[in-house]
């Protein structure tokens, strides 16, 4: 009898040993309760609480935590049906907070969550909610973040993992975008042969300017020969006439004998003329010549005559 006695004594002291000494492992936080009400809570390390008055309520994870958002149909804004599904990453900073404020903690946290993507979606177009994967998670963010602020709860990131349209729409986009790409080639296949047109009537254009250029250069160049040709014709009657009217009768030989010999050059190189039979009087033309001759040493005589008149130079 004195055996059990003992016995029950150890049993009494360990458990009282047990209830009042409370060891916090790291990465968590207990919450104290008196008599069933929230009093304090307990930090990683030792910690004494006297038994029977005081007892652990819950033993809160302070560590950052991953929850899976399981996969849901949601309905964009164009009408198209899409399966979507998603991860939060979150940390309690508050553990009374996360431990008396709300009854389950995760199942709040995922319900709010699966809520408001069918929200954010819901307000986008499929193109909008497929390319703008940045913003979704940040409105999402955003959103929880601020409604479970009051449970002591920090939503750190909410990351969207798949957003996949029926199998009949990812075909129709599939045409659509094919589509597209042809559109593009064509028009920049269109953009490049209009812009070869261009550029070739633009080259077409700066070669007839240049021609005409050439042209109006050559016409300028041809007129200024003539009427130099003109000056020194006009020169040489000029100086035939003063010839004849002072009685020299062998200037006018030569003006004729040389106009007669340049017409039958002309005659002779034309192209249309194979035999040329013309009834020439020779003594006229060999006359003329010895004018010619005549009228030669007539100048170079007045030439020498005007040196020997000349008085020399000191």
């Amino acid at each position: 009898m004195g055996q059990l006695l003992a016995l029950v004594i150890v049993a009494v002291v360990v458990i009282g040993v047990a209830k009042l000494v409370r060891i916090v492992p790291q990465g968590f936080e207990w919450t104290v309760e008196t008599f069933g009400k929230y009093t304090r809570t307990l930090s990683p390390g030792l910690h004494f609480l006297v038994p029977i008055y005081q007892a652990v309520g819950r033993k809160m994870n302070m560590m950052e935590q991953v929850l899976d958002v399981p996969s849901q149909d949601v309905i964009t804004k164009d009408n198209a049906v899409v399966r979507v599904d998603g991860v939060v990453f979150y940390q309690v900073l508050d553990a009374a907070k996360a431990a008396y404020e709300v009854a389950n903690l995760e199942g709040a946290a995922l319900a709010l969550i699966m809520t408001n993507i069918r929200t954010v979606l819901g307000s986008m177009d499929l193109d909008e909610s497929l390319s703008q994967r940045d913003a979704i998670n940040a409105k999402l963010l955003s959103v929880v973040d601020e409604a479970t602020h009051p449970w002591g709860v920090k939503v750190n990131r909410i990351e969207i993992k798949d957003i996949s349209p029926p199998r009949d729409l990812v075909d129709a986009m599939a045409r659509q975008m094919k589509a597209e790409r042809e559109k593009r080639a064509n028009i920049l296949d269109a953009e490049g042969f209009r812009q070869a047109a261009i550029l070739k009537a633009e080259g077409e254009k700066q070669s007839v300017i240049l021609a005409a250029e050439g042209e109006k250069e050559a016409a300028f160049r041809a007129a200024e020969a003539r009427e130099r040709t003109a000056e020194a014709e006009a020169k040489a009657t000029t100086m035939v006439s003063g010839a004849i009217a002072s009685g020299n009768v062998n200037a006018l030989n030569y003006f004729v004998a040389n106009n007669y010999v340049e017409a039958l050059k002309a005659m002779a190189a034309s192209p249309n003329q194979k035999m040329l039979l013309l009834p020439i009087e020779a003594t006229g033309v060999i006359g003329a010549l010895a004018g010619i001759g005549e009228l030669a040493k007539e100048s170079l005589g007045q030439q020498q005559k005007a040196a020997a008149i000349q008085p020399p130079l000191r």
